[in-house]
């Protein structure tokens, strides 16, 4: 499509420039960002609004709504990983090596930006933001392809970032933003490989899925998240009741919630009465095996189909098991490789734990809800890859460079 040709020179063009900038340059292109999104506030509030009404109207599942939500605070939050992404150090340019050949020639490696970034999301007006930010600070240029869901949101906030670097004298098609909606758009997307360097999609499996079987852009799979929490004989039960509640309640609509509970037999009669009276405040649905049916008087059976499901809801799958061992193998089969936790005071299961769980963040007597880049510290992500090539977890600043090769000689020729 035309229009996204233009785009993507248009990308190209900005990344060069971009390429140029020192990083104080950069850092106040992030700071007037951050001080726009809070002066435009109730503007982006009211472009919102229009979204949730929408998607109210369509029947949007709670968790998407939650999703899609910008409140004051979390506009806020927004601004502030903005600010926390210019604090920090700016990796391009890092010589990361440098070795002398017995030639005399010195061959290092050097941190440079990808160069444009696409990212396809749905339903998250955050990542509209958390994208720019990352991309910025590292010298791409970034299209983005929001959902129909969020079109609104999105727009607000990305025009408010273009005026903020346009006032700045910065280049304001160092981010870009895809408003046409329909399928052929984001199918003409993944095709742009010839300005587009890489491609991230972030939402659901049905996104993730068809962006990696369609794509001639090179993808960095972000993943669903069905994270398990594990609570080992040894576990501390008060502790394991609010590690489980802030999990699964504190926000449902994201991929890093818990979705599945596996419980060692030994501890399970101690367990149930105080956990499920908790889960019981937020009315959270209990799908069990017999053992937990048996404890829990409203749980309702499990079918295979729980034991892998990301419900983005008040749901919980619930299983027994008889050892470490056997949570491990359980969670190796049915998980998406985000992030698993283990609630134990054994150290030997803990180590067991973190040695073989095959996912991109393991925990020990902590949340899975930290799975986050503004909470690793990286001031925001650009999405939580639970592949292995090149990215892995949540992805901040380095995963959004490459290297290339510095090489200095003095006359050297190859005989």
């Amino acid at each position: 499509m035309e229009i996204l040709n233009q785009m993507g020179e248009r990308a190209r063009s900005a990344a060069f420039q971009m390429g140029k900038l020192e990083s104080p340059e950069k850092d106040r292109g992030l700071l007037a960002a951050a001080d726009a999104l809070e002066a435009e506030t109730e503007a982006i509030l009211k472009a919102n609004e229009a979204d949730m009404e929408a998607g109210r109207e369509k029947g949007m599942h709670r968790g998407l709504l939650d999703r899609l939500l910008l409140t004051e605070e979390r506009i806020r939050a927004m601004a502030q990983g903005l600010r926390q992404i210019a604090s920090l150090e700016d990796p391009v340019g890092e010589v990361i090596s440098m070795k002398k050949r017995p030639n005399g020639l010195l061959i290092g490696q050097k941190r440079v930006p990808l160069g444009v970034v696409g990212i396809i999301y749905e339903s998250r007006p955050n990542v509209t933001a958390d994208a720019f930010g990352l991309c910025f600070k590292t010298g791409n240029a970034v299209i983005l392809k929001g959902g129909s869901d969020a079109l609104h949101s999105n727009k607000a906030i990305a025009d408010c970032i273009r005026n903020a670097l346009e006032s700045c004298g910065l280049p304001a098609d160092a981010i870009q933003l895809v408003e046409s909606a329909d399928r052929e758009t984001a199918r003409a997307m993944m095709r742009l490989d010839r300005y587009i360097d890489v491609l991230i999609p972030r939402g659901g499996a049905g996104l993730i899925r068809t962006v990696v079987e369609n794509s001639t852009v090179p993808v960095i799979e972000t993943g669903t998240g069905n994270c398990h929490i594990y609570v080992d004989e040894s576990a501390d039960v008060d502790m394991a009741v609010r590690i489980i509640f802030n999990a699964k309640t504190q926000r449902i609509g994201v991929c890093n919630a818990c979705e599945s509970l596996l419980i060692h037999e030994g501890i399970s009669e101690k367990l149930w009465p105080a956990l499920s009276s908790r889960l019981r405040e937020k009315q959270v649905e209990i799908r069990g095996d017999e053992t937990v049916c048996r404890l829990v008087p409203e749980a309702v059976p499990a079918a295979e189909e729980d034991w892998g499901k990301e419900y983005l809801d008040y749901i919980l799958s619930a299983r027994t098991v008889s050892s470490v061992d056997e949570a491990i193998a359980h969670i190796n089969r049915y998980n998406t490789g985000h992030s698993e936790a283990i609630i134990t005071r054994d150290y030997e299961n803990a180590q067991k734990f973190l040695d073989q769980v095959d996912a991109a963040a393991v925990y020990v007597n902590a949340s899975t809800r930290f799975t986050d880049g503004f909470e690793f510290g990286f001031g925001a992500e650009i999405g939580i890859s639970t592949q292995k090539l090149h990215a892995r977890g949540p992805m901040g600043l380095l995963a959004l460079t490459t290297t290339k090769y510095i090489v200095y000689g003095n006359g050297q020729i190859r005989p």
